[in-house]
């Protein structure tokens, strides 16, 4: 029998913030991705990044100022960094949860990097957050690099970067061929490291690409059954806020769409999700995504919790 083939996108609570935190917060999500595999599925895991690459930037980029021999590190060699110890993390985990249930199974990360298109408008509109607070001063020195920053009002400035969409996954082939032996693999990291094609070379871009794009894309590629967005909400909502706010339980790629375009899904959070989901439903008759909260990933697999997109 044909084993049902997942993508699982992990979100901010499955990792935690800090080094103790995620090494705790990652056993959930390993209880988790094991009882998909419990339950026959073959399962391909990406997973969030924001708070461990915006740590790792700001410690690379303060350890540069005190020490001149140093360069400051461009934001692909972060988030190469941080595919790495969170998969370190997450990997363990899930074997010692498969191990617990006498599950035998190969859990491999891979260092993952996705393409981006130079001409994404993205690139003029950035949106994404990282590293800690500045002054005015050390602000004005980073746009003067080029970057660009925002004011927080009351808390200083911090640097903004693009998140454009993924085009391709460079080890796509990689992933396909662990994923066919029957391993977990841990894959596009915090979205993948964005990387430009120039003349036959790969050059990391200043940018960070959200996870669930990512998952989305991985899980087109790999042609998956189902991508299973875990987060910290049951259901996501139209209305939110108000007296007139809803729960999703099914919805059509068409009706996404709609809400979508009514500004019904905020930008930087639950767009991402939605918009991938029912461009990976659209792809391919029988295909399903779900959005649940962590722990009910067994159910959501029998589609019997989060909002379903089919």
């Amino acid at each position: 029998m044909k084993k049902k083939k997942i993508v699982v996108a992990l979100g901010h609570k499955a990792l935690g913030t800090t080094l103790p935190e995620q090494m705790t917060a990652v056993k959930g999500a390993a209880k988790a991705v094991a009882d998909l595999v419990e339950e026959g599925c073959q399962v391909a895991v990406c997973h969030s990044n924001a708070p461990q690459v915006g740590m790792i930037h700001t410690a690379l980029n303060e350890f540069g100022k005190v020490h001149q021999d140093y360069t400051f590190a461009p934001m692909s060699v972060c988030s190469a960094m941080s595919q790495g110890y969170i998969g370190y993390d997450l990997q363990n985990a899930i074997r010692e949860e498969l191990l617990s249930r006498g599950i035998v199974k190969t859990v491999s990360t891979i260092i993952t990097q996705v393409v981006v298109d130079p001409y994404d408008d993205a690139f003029a509109e950035p949106i994404k957050v990282i590293g800690r607070y500045m002054t005015a001063e050390e602000a004005a020195a980073e746009e003067e690099k080029g970057n660009f920053v925002v004011e927080e009002e009351g808390k200083g400035f911090r640097r903004i970067v693009a998140a454009p969409k993924p085009k391709e996954i460079v080890e796509i082939e990689a992933v396909r061929t662990l994923l066919e032996a029957d391993q977990v693999v841990i894959a596009c990291g915090g979205g993948g490291i964005p990387v430009l094609r120039q003349r036959g070379r790969l050059k990391g871009a200043s940018a960070v690409i959200e996870k669930d794009y990512a998952s989305g894309k991985m899980a087109e590629l790999l042609d998956a059954d189902m991508l299973m967005i875990l987060t910290g909400q049951e259901k996501m909502s139209i209305n939110y806020g108000t007296d007139r706010e809803k729960q999703l339980d099914v919805v059509s790629p068409e009706e996404v769409e709609e809400y979508a375009a009514a500004g019904q899904f905020p930008r930087a959070s639950i767009l991402p999700k939605m918009a991938a989901g029912a461009s990976f439903v659209s792809g391919r008759e029988g295909r399903v995504a779900v959005i649940a909260e962590l722990t009910k990933a067994k159910e959501a697999l029998h589609e019997k919790a989060g909002t379903i997109i089919r």
